[in-house]
């Protein structure tokens, strides 16, 4: 089983960036949804998994996986829930804006890991790339104060959580099906959160149900910003590589700093240094692309070279 796209997202560069697009929305619901960090990374993963386990495909998918492969998911699911996380978590000591700001540091994370993990040569023009967007990370911040700063370093620590998730999630791209991947990383992580729930006094938070409008923001968290680009991001990571997703990503930052200023009325914050930022991100983004234009189908071969060693 696999899904069917419209004509418009059948190029994995637009699937990443339509993905892009709707994660812009996470850090302004993350806003609105008045559930601390805990309480609400556990109800989306639960509801996503649910989702996702009621419908019959999805297990015919899971008996296809080797076992092996299983335990690898699994980690897949702890690192995208500790991201999450140091991700709302990062929201709600600091804002939106700074905690989505912060998760453009990722591709430097990515560009020194990801040769580590993978066995492969270090690029060091990929790393010099990456490190061309920091200026822009801190120009749209546009200076942080000192009460946001907690916020700011949590959401550091999230964008080195979703490098090293982006480098897995890459791997067993290749070789789970992608519902039944995000089945598995979805249960993984409220399974998770569930056990700990006698703990979740000492960290700061209480399990209550969520209220009616959290509920609803929950809702369009879950289905329409989780579950729809989360598939989407993994079928395109078998065409691209992890450091070529996470530097798209960069611009999750642009797209929650506007949809906070239009939604929240944080026009005000949107001061020269935003822009100013915005075009070191973009200007980063197209270097990219530039570098890897003159190597046509080089992530295509690594792809069907990975295909080739199942």
């Amino acid at each position: 089983m696999s899904l069917k796209l419209p004509a418009a997202l059948g190029n994995p560069q637009v699937q990443i960036h339509f993905c892009v697009a709707l994660w812009g929305f996470t850090a302004i619901l993350g806003r609105l949804i008045s559930l601390p960090a805990l309480p609400l990374v556990f109800w989306r993963s639960l509801i996503v998994a649910l989702t996702l386990l009621a419908w019959r495909p999805v297990w015919r998918q899971l008996v296809t996986i080797p076992r092996r492969q299983w335990a690898h998911c699994v980690l897949a699911g702890v690192l995208v829930t500790a991201h999450w996380l140091c991700f709302y978590g990062s929201i709600k000591l600091a804002n939106a804006s700074v905690a989505a700001t912060s998760i453009a540091i990722a591709p430097v994370f990515l560009s020194i890991v990801e040769p580590l993990l993978s066995r492969q040569r270090f690029v060091a023009r990929e790393f010099l790339v990456a490190v061309i967007s920091i200026p822009g990370v801190a120009l749209v911040v546009g200076g942080i104060p000192s009460e946001m700063l907690g916020g700011f370093a949590l959401g550091t620590l999230s964008a080195a959580l979703v490098a090293v998730f982006s480098i897995l999630n890459k791997h067993l791209a290749m070789r789970v099906p992608a519902l039944a991947l995000t089945a598995i990383e979805m249960a993984s992580g409220a399974l998770l959160l569930g056990l700990l729930i006698p703990l979740w006094p000492a960290l700061g938070a209480s399990f209550d149900w969520p209220g009616q409008a959290d509920l609803l923001w929950l809702l369009v968290l879950s289905l329409v910003c989780t579950l729809f680009p989360f598939t989407l991001v993994i079928m395109a990571l078998r065409q691209l590589s992890a450091f070529s997703v996470q530097l798209a990503v960069n611009l999750e930052p642009v797209y929650a700093i506007l949809l906070a200023a239009a939604l929240l009325g944080e026009g005000e914050q949107l001061r020269w240094s935003f822009y100013a930022g915005v075009a070191v991100i973009l200007g980063a983004v197209l270097l990219h692309l530039r570098l890897h234009s003159g190597r046509p189908g080089v992530e295509q071969r690594l792809f069907e070279r990975d295909e080739a060693v199942q």
